[in-house]
């Protein structure tokens, strides 16, 4: 997943008067949060039990050029803060843009930093910006994490306004989705902000800074679970009405009235969805405020998502019609045809249609036309005289044959050959890297209420675009010798599997690759439940494959998942 990063933003001296702004259209390579152009860690208050611990060691003096590691080239810094300084740099070895957190050995959170971004890569979840090193070398620490150069920060996105209420949806549903996954290991953000999260060029949300932030600048608290649900509830209130839903400006957002209260998102801007309304107003429950309805607070990402989950699925908008271009009439059907061009200023020609040409009145053309007619009139009588002489010879036959008797049809060789199921010997599951491997078998046992399942993938319904699954996966049947396949039936696990089917060559003595199933029974295409592949005529194969491409979506959307209930082989009867 995982040779891209973050744009660079914000550059903030937490030593100076005035810190340098860079474009807040892009995004922040850290995930430092920056607020009306300056840092947010200072003003931004602490809420919920978190408490931030002072670190008064500088910053690191690095410049551009400086190798880490002899490997991770420094490019430019993008933030240099609370004793810490930040990077986008190039891994020289794989050749690749890197994003670097560097700070000094001795810095008081130099530990809590190394341990929260190790704990983090364990974790390998993709809907996070991934850590891909975490080392302490002499005097330094640094953090190597995933640069995103497709994808647009939180912040930027609601710089144009508000989003759609399906995007929306897609950013709470995913969101706390992963934040759910990242507790149940034990892992908290503690610093969920616009600014945390991306959106990458295929719709998909994913969230940076786990844990390693709020080690970066000491942050803790005693109801993690609760600080990260309230901030999710956050960012979909700004997502729904471009406001932060706190007194204080941030992110680019304006705050609310001061003395008002949290007011319902509906009450801040006019045709907002009244569900994902009242989910934010459940989720920021936990800072005192009070639902529009009775449903109760929401106090952890897992509960979040089980609400999100639970409301009807909101679909994208409708694509807007574009309206072919008028008609353009010719210069003939204008009228314009032979009209000589007017100069300007001169006087007004009319058009002088053009005279058609004369017809073949001379005595070439008289040659020409009688010459046609005599060939049409040849080629009439030589096929008359073919078509009597094929007649003729056919009337000789059958007086020929008059004595002899003529065998009448019979029914049974009209009727067309029944076929029979053919055994199956083994199955397999297809693949780099098969996907529970020990079900193969449950896809051929005779039984449809036991299966092969795959297991839950995210951001895309191709396997999650990972490069394990880059193929797609399904079953491989196993015929035990050559034989003549006139049909393939497959109960799928749920419609809407892009699927087809394939045979090796009959000469194939094993076959795992998609290169090794050259002939096509049944054409790539999204399909049923039940799946009805018959070649135009017998295939003679050992192996088949049901490959499956794309995944079904979850009913909670946002994520995939399929699989096979049963396989059927035919072939011809006896």
């Amino acid at each position: 997943m995982a040779e891209r990063s973050t744009a660079a933003v914000d550059v903030a001296d937490n030593g100076g008067n005035q810190p340098l702004v860079a474009d807040a259209a892009k995004a922040t390579a850290d995930g430092v949060d920056t607020q009306n152009g300056r840092a947010a860690d200072g003003p931004m208050p602490d809420k919920d039990g978190e408490r931030r611990n002072a670190a008064s060691v500088a910053a690191p003096e690095l410049h551009s050029g400086h190798k880490l590691a002899r490997r991770y080239r420094l490019e430019e810094c993008v933030t240099r803060l609370d004793g810490f300084s930040s990077w986008r740099a190039v891994d020289e070895k794989l050749r690749r843009a890197v994003g670097v957190h560097v700070l000094p050995a001795d810095h008081p959170r130099a530990r809590a930093v190394l341990a929260a971004a190790r704990s983090s890569a364990l974790l390998g979840d993709p809907r996070f910006v991934q850590v891909l090193d975490a080392v302490e070398d002499s005097d330094l620490v640094y953090v190597v994490h995933e640069w995103l150069p497709d994808a647009t920060e939180l912040t930027a996105v609601l710089a144009s306004g508000p989003l759609e209420p399906h995007d929306a949806y897609q950013l709470v549903s995913q969101v706390s989705q992963a934040m759910a996954a990242a507790h149940r290991e034990g892992l908290s953000h503690l610093r969920l902000t616009p600014s945390a999260i991306l959106r990458t060029s295929t719709g998909q949300y994913r969230i940076r800074g786990l844990a390693v932030n709020a080690a970066l600048r000491g942050i803790t608290s005693d109801t993690p679970q609760r600080a990260d649900t309230e901030a999710i509830g956050a960012l979909l209130y700004a997502a729904l009405t471009q406001r932060w839903p706190y007194e204080n400006d941030a992110y680019g957002l304006s705050g609310l009235p001061k003395g008002v209260g949290l007011l319902p998102p509906d009450q801040v801007r006019a045709g907002v969805h009244r569900g994902l309304g009242e989910l934010a107003m459940r989720a920021l429950a936990n800072d005192g405020a009070t639902a529009s309805r009775q449903e109760p607070a929401c106090t952890t990402p897992e509960e979040l998502a089980k609400a999100v989950a639970a409301m009807p699925r909101i679909r994208p908008p409708e694509p807007a019609f574009t309206p072919p271009p008028e008609y353009q009439q010719t210069t003939y059907q204008q009228g314009s045809y032979g009209r000589p061009p007017t100069r300007p200023g001169g006087p007004v020609t009319h058009a002088v249609p053009l005279p058609p040409p004369p017809p073949l009145q001379s005595r070439t053309g008289r040659v020409l036309k009688w010459g046609v007619a005599a060939l049409l009139i040849a080629a009439l009588g030589l096929g008359s005289w073919q078509l009597a002489d094929t007649l003729l010879d056919r009337v000789k036959g059958n007086s020929g044959n008059s004595g002899s008797t003529t065998q009448p049809t019979k029914p049974d060789d009209q009727k067309p050959k029944e076929s029979k199921q053919l055994p199956i010997s083994n199955a397999t599951v297809f693949g780099k890297d098969p996907i529970k491997a020990e079900d193969a078998g449950k896809a051929v046992d005779g039984d449809s209420k036991t299966a092969w399942v795959t297991k839950v993938f995210y951001f895309s319904s191709n396997f999650g675009n990972l490069d394990s699954y880059d193929d797609g996966s399904g079953i491989i049947v196993d015929l035990g010798r050559v034989q003549e396949v006139t049909a393939v039936e497959a109960e799928m696990y749920a419609a809407g599997h892009k699927v087809e089917v394939r045979a090796a060559a009959p000469e194939a003595t094993s076959a795992r690759s998609k290169s090794d199933f050259p002939q096509v029974i049944s054409e790539l295409r999204t399909t049923s439940k039940k799946v009805d592949a018959k070649p135009g005529a017998p295939v003679k194969t050992r192996y088949l494959v049901i490959h499956i491409t794309h995944l079904p979506a979850e009913d909670g959307g946002g994520s995939w998942r399929g699989g096979i209930n049963e396989i059927k082989v035919f072939g011809p009867g006896e």
